[in-house]
């Protein structure tokens, strides 16, 4: 079955003014990455939004799937992370630019840095941070990067940047499932302007047992996996969950066509409990 590339092509609008699709692709470093599965999600799902990062290693190949994909790539949404090996301004730059290389596009939609702590021995996280930002600063006033952002950067991060930078982040990507609903950071990015997006919608499979979502999943004649993005991107939430099955990715781009009642939003946003099932950011200075 093949589905038309809108129904999952609902936007966001970042402040500048561009639309990020709210539905998207992940990758990941842990064998988050399949040629086919990418392949298919752009030519048969209608997925037009892909996540991914430097630290997963699958830079040229994603890049060799989107030309097989035959999509031209400025109906793409791709989104492209820097790790912190490659913090500071000279090493920022130029792993941006070799990221677009081995990708084989000549710019990125989304250039986030990946974490907000630096490896720089010595020198202060907030300092790294604001010389890494410049950088991306400067590549988004060249046209390198159209938006810039950051991913698993708390409140306190934000406020620094905020005081230390000129363009404030137009996303901040971080852990968002049932599990983990940070509302103090939601809330601050809304009032901020910035866009919030969340990786992990199925807390890496926690959700699918979970005997409400269960019942909630029956109710609605759909799985506990399109329950719960279907819940994220209710809430406004960019929402890009990743899998290298084939039927999963159909499965969870079929979240557009049945709305959560209000009981039911409610009965998930109950359900914080403030596990992390990646990385937790909370402590980093």
């Amino acid at each position: 079955m093949t589905f038309a590339p809108a129904q999952s092509c609902r936007t966001v609008p970042l402040s500048n003014g561009l639309q990020i699709p709210i539905f998207g692709l992940g990758t990941s470093h842990d064998g988050g990455y399949s040629h086919d599965t990418i392949v298919y999600a752009l030519t048969e799902c209608g997925v037009r939004h892909i996540d991914t990062a430097k630290y997963y290693g699958c830079e040229e190949k994603l890049g060799n799937a989107i030309a097989e994909s035959g999509i031209p790539r400025s109906d793409l949404w791709v989104t492209n992370k820097l790790w912190p090996a490659d913090y500071g301004y000279n090493a920022a730059k130029k792993a941006c630019l070799d990221s677009c290389s081995q990708m084989g596009v000549k710019y990125f939609d989304l250039y986030l840095m990946h974490w907000p702590e630096s490896s720089r021995p010595g020198c202060s996280n907030r300092k790294v941070r604001a010389e890494t930002w410049r950088a991306l600063e400067e590549l988004y006033k060249e046209g390198v990067c159209c938006a810039i952002g950051v991913s698993n950067f708390m409140v306190h991060h934000l406020e620094e940047l905020k005081e230390d930078c000129r363009v404030v982040p137009h996303v901040n990507q971080v852990e968002y499932h049932p599990f983990q609903q940070p509302h103090h950071l939601m809330e601050y990015c809304r009032q901020e302007g910035i866009v919030f997006e969340g990786y992990s919608p199925l807390a890496k499979g926690q959700v699918l047992s979970n005997p409400t979502i269960l019942q909630i999943a029956e109710k609605y004649r759909h799985t506990p996996a399109q329950i719960c993005i279907r819940w994220s991107i209710q809430n406004g939430v960019v929402t890009i969950p990743k899998s290298t099955k084939k039927e999963r990715i159909q499965e969870n781009c079929q979240v557009f066509g049945f709305h959560l009642e209000e009981s039911d939003m409610a009965a998930l946003g109950s359900f914080h409990d403030g596990r992390h099932v990646t990385w937790d950011p909370t402590n980093v200075e």
